[in-house]
């Protein structure tokens, strides 16, 4: 599959059918992780793979009771460790960095579930003491995510999006260009010259216009 149409097709799945993963598929989808971007290459983030039927059933209450998500075979808690990056980078490798990095991984993640023909979710909407406790994690781990996984039953509408036009501006805030040279929703190359071709086709109907109007009044006279 190719990147943008991957980027572009893939939607959050809620519904899974009974079905287990192939494990190979699990560990590719970590490898997809693994290569995000970090801050200094520190990839400071941890995997836990949950499976076993009434930890996902543990988590999915923590989860704010999302009943949903235990439908899905298989879970992927993205888990942080800050201090690591506060190491090097002091409070904004803490409250920025890795996040950013994170937030990363599991876009490879999530990406790479669907292409292998997967569905998945980010679930971010959890109450993390109890996940520390489900899970054991240390005090200086944090829990960003969990990544549900599984076939999907359902087919997900494409949501809204907003024009790329009314999301970008060109050198400053609300900057703006005439006429941009690359591909930009209706501001493309493409759509330019047909507006060229539409002013040309113009100014010939109203040179032809004028001409028959100059005839007439010729006649009159």
């Amino acid at each position: 599959m190719d990147v943008f149409d991957a980027i572009r097709t893939r939607r959050s799945v809620r519904k899974y059918k009974d079905k287990q993963i192939p494990w190979d598929n699990v560990v590719t989808i970590m490898q997809a992780g693994k290569y995000a971007p970090s801050a200094g290459n520190l990839q400071n983030w941890k995997f836990i793979v949950v499976k076993t039927e009434g930890k996902r059933a543990s988590i999915t209450k923590a989860c704010l009771n999302q009943e949903w998500m235990a439908t899905a075979p298989v879970f992927i808690v993205v888990v942080g460790q800050p201090e690591d990056a506060e190491r090097y980078y002091g409070a904004r490798g803490r409250r920025l960095y890795t996040i950013q990095g994170i937030a990363a991984a599991i876009e490879n993640m999530l990406l790479t579930a669907h292409s292998l023909g997967l569905g998945s979710c980010w679930v971010g909407a959890f109450d993390e003491d109890e996940l520390r406790r489900i899970l054991l994690l240390p005090e200086q781990a944090d829990v960003h995510a969990v990544i549900t996984l599984g076939y999907a039953d359902e087919k997900p509408e494409v949501p809204p999006k907003y024009r790329i036009e009314h999301m970008m501006f060109f050198e400053k805030w609300w900057g703006r260009v005439e006429k941009p040279k690359t591909f930009l929703g209706w501001w493309s190359v493409n759509n330019v010259r047909m507006v060229d071709e539409g002013k040309k086709m113009l100014k010939k109907a109203h040179k032809k216009i004028k001409e028959k109007v100059s005839e007439k009044m010729g006649k009159k006279q």
